[in-house]
């Protein structure tokens, strides 16, 4: 599978780059953007992949956040995928509304027309996208941990509760903790999947985490989430999903921070706290 550089740059003695490679699974070209640490001079080293928000594309994490300073100091390479398949040919919002189609993916497999041809952000998250990486990139497949923020934070719910066996760690910045009561999820749901909600749950932060069994699998799935996050009442909903670890029995550590809102002051404030939760366990 080949992968065209589109840059590269020294950062923090490591290696940062933005690259491009035809999708299968996606039907299109896919961006995606790498933080090699300089640690990976002596071998394999252990992996964060970090799933964005509405509007994002592979860049906002590592132009934004700041993560690269700690991550090379503790040796993580940091992975980022662009939030949904573009082109020419791929459909988009027929509304133009940010909040479906292009750069809103959903992380989930469209099974609608005209948006099933290429909306397969799951699959490819889980399968093509992680065997590009670590075929061109010298991350350590059995020490790989996930995070993302808002949709990209119900991807990383979701897509860690499903796949304990790519994932050692797992957190999360002001995540959509539930599709099935959130209008941003509502919406895209409906359209991606149809009109039956049945076929939704398995897309649904909460409802994942209810039906989990991976009690000891996690040490705990951190949370951060702003107290004065405009999309926090309406949108986020993050006491349902602490509700449905209680009721699984999923260790779950919730931080609500007052002042803070929904963007990358706030995910640039803790993301330190992140990047070295992540690097703890997986060190396990």
């Amino acid at each position: 599978m080949n992968v065209e550089t589109i840059n590269e740059t020294n950062c923090f003695s490591g290696r940062i780059g933005f690259y491009r490679h035809a999708s299968r699974v996606n039907d299109c070209d896919m961006q995606f953007s790498v933080f090699v640490p300089p640690q990976a001079a002596s071998g394999p080293v252990p992996v964060l992949t970090f799933l964005s928000g509405l509007t994002c594309t592979e860049e906002n994490f590592m132009v934004k956040s700041g993560a690269q300073r700690i991550a090379s100091e503790l040796g993580l390479m940091l992975v980022s995928p662009d939030t949904s398949p573009r082109g020419e040919d791929v459909p988009d919002d027929p509304d133009g509304e940010y909040d479906f189609g292009l750069a809103a993916g959903f992380y989930l497999d469209a099974t609608e027309a005209p948006w099933s041809a290429n909306y397969k952000m799951y699959s490819y998250i889980t399968t093509e996208f992680m065997d590009t990486v670590f075929e061109h990139f010298p991350g350590d497949r059995a020490r790989h941990g996930l995070t993302g923020h808002s949709m990209g934070g119900h991807g990383a719910l979701t897509i860690g509760l499903k796949n304990p066996e790519m994932f050692r760690s797992l957190s999360a910045f002001a995540p959509i903790c539930t599709t099935l009561h959130s209008p941003w999820g509502r919406k895209a749901l409906g359209y991606y999947l149809g009109d039956d909600r049945s076929t939704w749950e398995v897309y649904d932060a909460c409802e994942v985490a209810r039906r989990s069994t991976l009690t000891d699998h996690y040490s705990k799935i951190l949370v951060d989430q702003g107290a004065d996050d405009p999309y926090l009442a309406e949108q986020l909903k993050p006491e349902l999903y602490e509700a449905a670890c209680e009721e699984s029995g999923l260790p779950l550590e919730l931080r609500i921070h007052e002042g803070y809102d929904h963007g990358y002051y706030f995910i640039s404030t803790f993301i330190e706290e992140h990047l070295r939760f992540h690097a703890t366990e997986l060190r396990r």
